[in-house]
């Protein structure tokens, strides 16, 4: 009789598990986007990021940090070159991200890369 209580504990959690777990869904921002231009970011599932910026002076400015995601709000805690936080706006429509930071002039339009 004990056998069989445990039994079915035992299923009960093991179905729990699998059901949360299957509710798990990945962000579509994982990998790597550039463009033509030499732009680059990174996302990891860590919820890190690395980051190759075209200047508005045409030289790039690298970045890292963490992002969080909320909706279609990214807000950037970047630690390098200067620790700051940046909001901004992202979309994705197959597999181009239109990306903006707020306070920047220039919208990005990136393109999901394999590295």
């Amino acid at each position: 009789m004990k056998t069989n209580k445990k039994t079915g504990l035992l299923i009960a959690i093991t179905t729990l598990v699998l059901l949360l777990s299957s509710c798990y869904t990945p962000s579509p921002l994982y990998g790597n986007w550039s463009d033509n231009d030499g732009n680059k970011i990174s996302f990891m599932d860590d919820g890190s990021f690395n980051a190759r910026i075209k200047d508005t002076d045409e030289s790039f400015i690298n970045y890292s940090g963490t992002y969080v995601v909320i909706d279609n709000i990214i807000n950037f805690n970047i630690a390098e070159p200067i620790t700051t936080r940046r909001v901004g706006e992202w979309d994705i429509r197959g597999a181009i991200l239109y990306i903006t930071f707020e306070g920047r002039d220039k919208a990005l339009i990136l393109y999901h890369t394999a590295r």
